[in-house]
């Protein structure tokens, strides 16, 4: 079901899904290309190191393609791949049962980073110690931190993906905030 594609940079993102769901591996690859690198770096920020990365972005692809047809042009095909591929990490986390290792270390230390702190604002020192004191978050907070400001998700979204009240979602992501003022001195 192969078909020739012209300019690659000039296909649309209905041509692109399209010619995914009509499961022509060249649109596939098109679409893989055109977001893995991005895909790569948000599995980064779940994955314990570079291979477990891999596996998140292989895995995150693999629903991508399988729940592609559902896609409904609401939002920007890429914001829509990353929240497929981050539930996906999470659920692989989580029937790894490192999701709750991952939980219980955050309860045990405890650190964090207001929401308003523009990361593309900062050098790239300040992002990496951002970074630090968000994977350093107690509880579910820091997860909860990277869901709502990184991944743009809504309450509502992450209670229902991990299995929580919207009250807890909102309570976590106001202690994050409260400990990443104090860890930045703000």
């Amino acid at each position: 079901m192969s078909s020739s594609i012209g300019n690659k940079d000039q296909i649309t993102d209905a041509t692109l899904v399209e010619g995914c769901i009509n499961d022509d591996r060249k649109y596939q690859e098109i679409l893989y290309k055109k977001y893995a690198k991005k895909m790569f770096s948000v599995c980064k920020s779940y994955a314990r190191d570079r291979d477990e990365a891999m596996d998140f972005l292989q895995e995150g692809f693999i629903e991508v393609f399988k729940k592609l047809e559902n896609y409904r042009f609401e939002g920007s095909l890429e914001g829509w791949i990353r929240r497929v591929v981050v539930f996906k990490s999470i659920d692989k986390l989580r029937k790894e049962k490192r999701y709750q290792e991952v939980v219980k270390a955050f309860d045990e230390k405890g650190v964090s980073l207001p929401v308003e702190f523009e990361l593309e604002e900062t050098n790239s020192n300040s992002k990496n110690k951002i970074r630090e004191l968000v994977d350093e978050l107690p509880g579910k907070a820091g997860l909860i931190l990277k869901l709502f400001v990184l991944e743009g998700l809504t309450h509502k979204e992450i209670a229902e993906h991990l299995e929580i009240s919207e009250g807890t979602s909102k309570s976590q992501l106001n202690r994050a905030r409260t400990l990443l003022k104090t860890a930045l001195g703000k």
